[in-house]
């Protein structure tokens, strides 16, 4: 009878909403926590331009000249580190717990950020590039290691609202970087205090979440013993009946992820929505300004328009999303659903920026922004996937994907290079648009033929025994779990 009634009041517990938990504080970690990360990222992209130009915008500090070409290797330096260190991530999170590694990647880029105006004097570009380097390698850890904390803090059903959470944190430090860096640069604290405030915000959030954060439930002190019961409960009616959970030091079973239909699917996905966003915002800005005469660099509004676009749709997003959870919708119907909103409207409206008129660069400034903000409904789709396949190997999972999808988002500037031969040519534009649009019109196709969000066979070890689960009290509970 206590069992039953331990059912119903965790059944109440999770349909009327348990308001705001310690997962829920976990979740808000993690957006404080990439906001910080992202503007660390991002953060040379804009301090670059007072550098280069100090006479212009705050002659009293040090200029340092450079050409474009050297310009790229320095913004793209960050890149190969940032891909070289996403596999080794997810299996590092699932062995040594996501805070671990999250901590450490912070508060090395910290280090770094506080150190980059020295280096800059110092050692000029190439320092500044060894550097950017060694960040580009600790925020490798930054999306496996989010994925390896949401799967074991979040109940399947909140999945996709409360990643969706945690990943606009990228969004808004971008924002605030794009908002802030121009009187930052021109304050009497100069171009260097970019760096400096960047850096001091990361060892903040090292501090916060060195107190509050938690690899998962059971290493959390603040729980309540109600809430991890949910947790628990709604992660054990996922896992396989015939299963064990598997421990840290558990072999990654890779060829079953190389075999994995589903995962590929989720692959190429991941790559082509990869392309298309960074075509989007890498060559975008330069086709505006070479056709149609916008020049949207220069203004820091209209710089951040897609990602505030993205930020605020995302919440729209969320809140649709809510009211489906309350059908019979299956959940891979909504992954797919949301997938196709944020990669097919934006494959759309990429190619119709191919024929806006010179004249209404004002239209191709509204199209261009709602191209990015509507990609948010992938962090719905496709984004939170991998724990849906794998909740034990989420994080490597994200790690493999997410490392093709860079490997991509780098390429993709080099094709452009390679078709785009007079940058005054709208044609040869339109090609670009046209593959990029291909490119997203194909990978979600493969993810709608193919994805799943059931969980893989190879997501739990087989049990040798059916011995005592590890959550006894749950154990005894699943008979009668009759109706799930």
């Amino acid at each position: 009878m206590a069992g039953i009634n331990g059912i119903v009041k965790n059944r109440r517990f999770e349909d009327e909403g348990s308001g705001l938990g310690v997962r829920h504080l976990q979740i808000f970690l993690l957006f404080c926590g990439l906001t910080v990360g992202f503007a660390m990222r991002v953060n040379l992209s804009v301090a670059v331009v007072a550098m280069t130009d100090a006479a212009t915008i705050n002659p009293d500090f040090p200029e340092y000249p450079l050409s474009e070409k050297t310009k790229s290797w320095v913004l793209s330096s960050f890149f190969w580190g940032y891909v070289a260190t996403q596999v080794p991530a997810g299996t590092l999170a699932r062995r040594f717990g996501g805070k671990v590694t999250l901590l450490t990647g912070v508060s090395i880029c910290s280090v770094l950020n506080l150190l980059t105006p020295l280096c800059a004097r110092l050692g000029g570009w190439p320092l500044v590039c060894g550097l950017r380097l060694i960040e580009g390698l600790c925020q490798g850890v930054f999306f496996p290691s989010s994925h390896t904390i949401i799967s074991a803090w979040i109940p399947p059903r909140e999945r996709g609202s409360l990643a969706t959470c945690a990943y606009t944190g990228g969004q808004f430090g971008t924002i605030v970087m794009l908002a802030t860096s121009g009187l930052l640069a021109s304050s009497a604290w100069g171009w260097p205090s970019i760096f400096y405030v960047s850096g001091a915000c990361g060892f903040l959030w090292v501090v916060a979440y060195y107190v509050w954060g938690a690899s998962s439930p059971q290493d959390s002190k603040s729980i309540s013993a109600e809430e991890i019961k949910l947790i628990e409960m709604s992660q054990a009616n996922e896992s396989a009946g015939n299963s064990q959970q598997p421990n840290n030091r558990q072999a990654t079973p890779w060829l079953s992820f190389l075999y994995s239909g589903p995962f590929l699917a989720l692959t190429a996905v991941h790559a082509a929505s990869a392309w298309g966003y960074w075509t989007l915002l890498t060559q975008i800005p330069s086709y505006m300004n070479n056709i149609l005469g916008k020049d949207i660099k220069s203004n820091a509004l209209l710089s951040s328009l897609p990602y505030i676009a993205n930020l605020v749709l995302s919440f729209v997003f969320i809140w649709i999303s809510k009211i489906m959870e309350k059908s019979s919708l299956s959940l891979s119907f909504n992954r797919k659903f949301f997938n196709t909103i944020g990669q097919y409207i934006p494959m759309i409206l990429l190619v119709a920026l191919g024929y806006v008129p010179k004249e209404n660069d004002t239209l191709a400034v509204v199209l261009l922004t709602l191209t990015v903000g509507i990609n948010a409904a992938c962090h719905l789709g496709f984004q939170v996937n991998h724990i849906d396949l794998s909740p034990n190997y989420a994080g490597t999972l994200m790690g493999i994907s997410n490392g093709l999808a860079s490997i991509m988002s780098l390429n993709a500037p080099l094709l452009v290079g390679a078709i785009v031969t007079d940058k005054y040519n709208v044609e040869q534009w339109r090609v670009v648009f046209f593959i990029a649009a291909a490119i997203y019109l194909v990978g979600n196709g493969l993810f709608i033929i193919f994805g799943t969000a059931n969980v893989q066979p190879w997501n739990d070890p087989p049990a040798k025994h059916r011995r005592s689960s590890v959550y006894p009290e749950l154990e005894s509970q699943k008979p009668m779990n009759c109706d799930k």
